[in-house]
């Protein structure tokens, strides 16, 4: 059964954000709390008048005050020469850690999300393409997810030639995933070498994890115990490191839907050079899924407010990851959301944190199986 979702780890506040956060009496937290508020329910500056109309039993003149000490305390901002106010980056980080209350999905939230990923068959390339839609329509921005790296056993290697000059190395896992990866071959290569290697790998590979292969075979070749001809093991070598790369993560990707939507955030049109630098960010996938490697380490839903995302040059967005586990209780991917500051984290927390935990739950049971990459 899904768990309520956890309060969001961070970047540490800074120690003035935190000196502020406590020298903030019950009066001036009342009112941080209704601007921020407000600001999320509307997107507009906030003023004096506005707050009043929220039901805070203060006079404007006080309210004009408190608002004053805020932004003294860099917690609230003017932008332009607006007279209202605006929650900093810093501000919305200490409304989200402090004063704002986390709690479940709504039931028909869960339905929906549940619904809508059951419904994508059985392969599980399709759960994640819908989780990224689903994600991107919940913020309006952008929807992530960085799939699992390939680890399910292996149940058959094979070198097929397809050229004097190059071979396909075809790795077939238990659980149906199929990957190719074309090889160049040195000339003159005999067929003997590429049955020979295929050989020598099958014996060796067979309901071993990829990585697991990888570290034997290697190991074996590299101490000279293989009995092996000087070219089939380097056919060896470049298949594994085709299949695998040097890192043993690699065999992941990353699926992006709804980057369009970050130019429909009211202040894009005034920013569009940060937008696309935004989405040159969201074309380098392995700086991406770096990012969404950090709810590993965090176990839990991750919340990275403007510049406290190391990625991303801009500043004005906001991203919310979340693991997702399988079987084993073992995280081995990541979704999330990118979208502009003013979000509804009450909701787009939950909801993420809800998403994480029912892809994990899918993976778990073993309602999907896996796909053909080439």
């Amino acid at each position: 059964m899904p768990t309520p979702p956890k309060p969001p780890s961070s970047p540490p506040l800074s120690g003035a954000a935190s000196t502020a956060f406590a020298a903030m009496d019950r009066r001036s937290r009342d009112i941080f709390r209704e601007i921020v508020q407000s600001y999320l329910d509307t997107g507009e500056p906030v003023g004096s008048r506005t707050i009043s109309r929220r039901g805070v039993q203060l006079s404007p003149a006080s309210i004009r005050n408190i608002m004053s000490d805020l932004a003294e305390m860099g917690l609230i901002d003017s932008p332009h020469t607006s007279a209202g106010r605006v929650p900093t980056h810093a501000g919305l980080r200490i409304f989200v850690d402090s004063l704002m209350q986390l709690g479940e999905p709504g039931e028909d939230d869960k339905r929906a999300i549940e619904s809508r990923l059951a419904g994508t068959g059985r392969r599980m390339e399709n759960v994640f393409s819908e989780a990224s839609e689903l994600l991107s329509g919940l913020v309006g921005g952008a929807g992530l997810v960085a799939t699992p790296a390939a680890d399910a056993p292996i149940r058959h290697v094979e070198f097929v030639r397809i050229s004097n000059e190059q071979a396909l190395a075809v790795i077939v896992a238990e659980n149906g995933d199929v990957e190719n990866r074309v090889l160049s071959l040195p000339p003159g290569l005999p067929a003997s070498a590429l049955t020979e290697a295929g050989n020598y790998l099958n014996a060796r590979t067979k309901g071993r994890t990829l990585a697991e292969a990888r570290e034997i075979v290697l190991s074996e070749i590299r101490s000279r115990r293989a009995t092996l001809d000087e070219v089939a093991a380097r056919l060896i070598e470049d298949g594994l490191v085709q299949w695998s790369g040097e890192d043993p993560g690699r065999g992941r990707s990353l699926i992006v839907r709804g980057r369009a939507n970050l130019l429909d955030d009211p202040g894009a049109a005034a920013g569009l050079d940060r937008v696309r630098d935004l989405f040159a960010e969201l074309e380098r996938s392995e700086n991406l899924l770096n990012v969404l490697d950090t709810a590993r380490d965090a176990e839990g839903v991750r919340l990275f407010i403007g510049s406290e995302n190391p990625l991303f040059s801009l500043s004005g967005s906001a991203m919310i990851v979340a693991p997702y586990m399988n079987a084993e209780r073992k995280i081995v991917g990541a979704l999330g959301v990118i979208g502009p500051t003013r979000l509804n984290y009450a909701r787009v927390i939950p909801m993420v944190d809800y998403t994480a935990q029912v892809v994990g739950r899918i993976l778990g049971e073993g309602r999907a199986t896996g796909t053909k990459r080439e």
